[in-house]
């Protein structure tokens, strides 16, 4: 289970000092857009009160604290769940990426209000409007991975 740990702190870290360096440093809250290889990845400013793509994005606080919360219960929801199960390291690098991404989001919640999110990519003629960060791309590998390798742990320990 330290492996869960290490890589949701990682992820953390990574995700806080990328979107403290973009917003920041390089001053996107103030600039609103850098393009940086067009069409494929820009940075746009961008604060999310809800859930993915803005989805419930009601402007009222005790919405911020039901995300927080929400986010909260699902990580716990997935480290007693690989407790029990007891998976190899795949699961565990799966469980730390989107717990770790969870926290980042949360972190942004109660600092900021909202989730601070800046990248924005399209391809293909096709003009995304929509802005994530790297907390939700750590959410998503991890997710994906928890579905990936628990089949495959499934499988392997079948009778």
């Amino acid at each position: 289970m330290r492996i869960i740990a290490w890589v949701g702190i990682v992820a953390l870290l990574i995700d806080q000092i990328a979107k403290y360096w973009v917003v920041h440093v390089m001053e996107l809250a103030r600039r609103r857009a850098i393009d940086i290889y067009p069409p494929y990845l820009n940075y746009r400013y961008g604060e999310n009160r809800g859930i993915n793509f803005g989805l419930l994005s009601g402007e009222t606080t005790w919405m911020r604290w039901v995300l927080i919360a929400f986010s909260l219960v699902v990580c716990g929801a997935v480290l007693t769940w690989l407790w029990r199960l007891r998976p190899g390291w795949p699961m565990q690098i799966s469980a730390g990426l989107l717990i770790g991404g969870a926290l980042g989001n949360v972190l942004d919640r109660l600092y900021y209000g909202y989730v601070l999110d800046f990248l924005n990519m399209s391809c293909c003629g096709l003009n995304n409007p929509f802005v994530f960060n790297l907390a939700d791309v750590f959410i998503f590998v991890g997710a994906l991975g928890l579905i990936v390798f628990e089949a495959r742990h499934r499988r392997q320990n079948a009778p």
